[in-house]
């Protein structure tokens, strides 16, 4: 990899390779590889969508009241649909009305027949409820086991699964889709960190699931204990759950040594694994279109933006049971490219998540990313990757002070803690265009969390 960071060279480090010579034997019923699934032409791709998506929309007329009113509204029976473009007639599906329907309004499928629920935090108000068929619990473990050995995962390896269990949708999708791969999972959940890293080195791990923050924080634990898992045998790193920028997979990448592969889903679609990098070009997500339909659009009008152009990603379920979403506005923003990937698949690749609708802060007129902030701070001297956003109304303007720590091992003198906190403010400033006060603290100080980090501390006052 060859990266400089923290003082030390990666280059040092022996390069690890990703694939394996020969792979151990399958075990029964594990994941077999469909390479017709994943390489078969956009045609015949886009006739199969058609297809499912008419059964999909069926599905959801028939069986949930919300949709069956929507449509009913517009004139619209699933029967009409005669082409993919057909589906941009009909409205957006929002999370609010998973949470104006809660717990279970938007099921197609009898409570009795659902054999999941997995939900949402609900701190800011009533959670989304998700729940899954037998069969989409078997659909949900196929896809995450594509997705693993699209980001290199083997049968036999030994996936060290650092996502949280329960309600969140990370843990229990990593475990089910690892077990369908025919690998030998170890269910540690996120916590107990140094318990982590002797688990990691003991049982011989090769692949690591971790929200990507939670992976810097092994790694920066297992450095201060002595520990150089660069000489361990990761050698892959399954990271999603959380907009990450590629300086921050650089950084993980070298403290780690192994390759970074991003991985993504949401739970109103399905969980992790709705699209996965592959591990040979790490050059956008493969979002598996036999399952899922994805449009871009421009986020105020809601029109699609043209081919390659940024806006927010919508998806349609095209074989999902108990939850069948139409056109769910996902808020994240990102762009589309159907160019056939080096690794030869064919399925459309969704680029960089660059953030969030919601997580978009407009600061002095100018719209920011917390992963804006972010690619910026990743790298820079003296500075530790971690930080936090803290967000204040001053006035009649919003205001942004940048909380940044310094790197372990150094003293942070006042002149220091001042000279590296005019050089991150100018780097924000001629990188991004935003004015903002940066705040230097002592290593350790930025909270770290064991599942998706809390980037942005918003202390605006609340509206009634």
């Amino acid at each position: 990899m060859g990266i400089q960071t923290r003082g030390k060279s990666s280059a040092a480090v022996k390069k690890k390779s990703v694939v394996r010579k020969s792979a151990p034997r399958r075990a029964a019923g594990a994941y077999k590889f469909d390479a017709a699934a994943e390489t078969m032409p956009r045609a015949e791709i886009a006739r199969l969508q058609l297809r499912r998506l008419k059964t999909s929309l069926k599905n959801a007329y028939d069986n949930v009241p919300f949709h069956r009113r929507r449509m009913k509204a517009l004139g619209f029976e699933p029967g009409d649909l005669k082409h993919l473009d057909d589906l941009a007639g009909l409205p957006f599906t929002l999370k609010t009305d998973l949470r104006d329907h809660y717990p279970f309004g938007m099921f197609a499928r009898p409570r009795t027949e659902v054999v999941r629920l997995h939900a949402s935090s609900g701190t800011t108000g009533k959670p989304t409820v998700v729940g899954y068929t037998a069969k989409d619990i078997a659909t949900w473990a196929d896809l995450m086991a594509r997705s693993m050995a699209c980001a290199g995962s083997r049968p036999g390896d030994v996936i060290h699964n650092a996502y949280g269990y329960g309600l969140f949708t990370g843990g229990l999708g990593a475990h089910y889709g690892a077990e369908r791969l025919g690998a030998t999972v170890v269910p540690m959940s996120g916590g107990s960190t140094e318990r982590q890293i002797v688990l990691i080195t003991d049982f011989g791990a090769r692949v690591l699931c971790a929200t990507p923050s939670y992976a810097l924080a092994i790694a920066e634990v297992a450095e201060k204990e002595g520990v150089d898992l660069r000489r361990s045998k990761l050698e892959i790193g399954i990271f999603g759950a959380e907009p990450w920028s590629e300086a921050m997979r650089r950084e993980v990448e070298a403290r780690l040594g192994l390759k970074a592969v991003d991985i993504y889903g949401l739970s109103e679609i399905m969980g992790p694994g709705v699209a996965c990098e592959c591990v040979e070009a790490q050059a956008g997500l493969h979002g598996w279109e036999d399952h899922f339909l994805f449009e871009v659009i421009d986020p105020d009008s809601g029109k699609a933006v043209k081919d390659g152009e940024a806006g927010e990603l919508v998806i349609s379920t095209l074989t999902k049971e108990a939850l069948p979403m139409i056109r769910y506005r996902t808020r994240d923003i990102t762009r589309l490219s159907t160019e056939r990937c080096a690794c030869g698949r064919t399925h459309v690749r969704i680029k960089r998540i660059t953030g969030r609708n919601d997580d978009m802060l407009i600061i002095r007129g100018v719209n920011v990313y917390p992963s804006q902030i972010e690619a910026v701070l990743v790298g820079l001297p003296d500075v530790a990757p971690h930080y936090q956003l803290v967000v204040e109304r001053k006035g009649t303007l919003d205001h942004l002070t940048v909380e940044v720590e310094m790197v372990p091992n150094i003293v942070p003198t006042p002149e220091l803690r001042k000279v590296v906190g005019a050089a991150v403010q100018h780097h924000i400033k001629s990188i991004i265009g935003v004015t903002a006060d940066v705040l230097v603290k002592e290593p350790g100080e930025i909270p770290r969390s064991m599942g998706k980090a809390v980037r942005v501390r918003d202390l605006r006052p609340k509206l009634n």
